[in-house]
């Protein structure tokens, strides 16, 4: 998060596979506006609404049951400054997400955590910076 900065003061932020909120609710805590977090699985999505209760961040959140994927399949280009992402490892969503990302825009920047091991595609305006056997890579749109 202090690799984001300034970056996040009124930032519109997408938290795909959302889990407990820990990105979303960093990212607020930073000065992000508002904060849209998706989580499929039912268990997650307690904690994650008693996460932003507890933290009083009901106002500048949504959350939304859903598979992340889709849910990012349907957004337009331009709908987010920054979408954080940490899918399930081993699935390919990772690269999935990037791919994703690059065919519709609809974030001017993803932050996606995966495994070192994952092949990702080579893209104009990526880069990434590796922590033993995770790798978070960074798609900045228009650079």
């Amino acid at each position: 998060m202090a690799a984001l900065g300034p970056s996040l003061e009124d930032a519109r932020v997408l938290d795909l596979f959302a889990g407990s909120g820990a990105l979303g609710l960093e990212a607020l805590s930073r000065g992000a506006s508002e904060v849209v977090f998706v989580e499929r699985a039912r268990e997650a999505l307690g904690v994650l609404r008693a996460n932003v209760d507890l933290l009083g961040a009901r106002e500048e959140s949504t959350i939304v049951q859903a598979d992340a994927l889709v849910y990012a399949r349907r957004l337009p280009q331009d709908s987010f400054d920054l979408v954080l992402a940490d899918p399930p490892y081993g699935k390919g969503l990772a690269l999935a997400l990037l791919e994703l990302c690059c065919e519709s825009g609809f974030a001017r920047e993803l932050w996606v955590e995966h495994r070192s091991a994952e092949s990702m595609a080579s893209v104009p305006g990526i880069r990434q910076r590796r922590y033993g056997d995770t790798t978070l890579t960074i798609l900045t749109r228009g650079s």
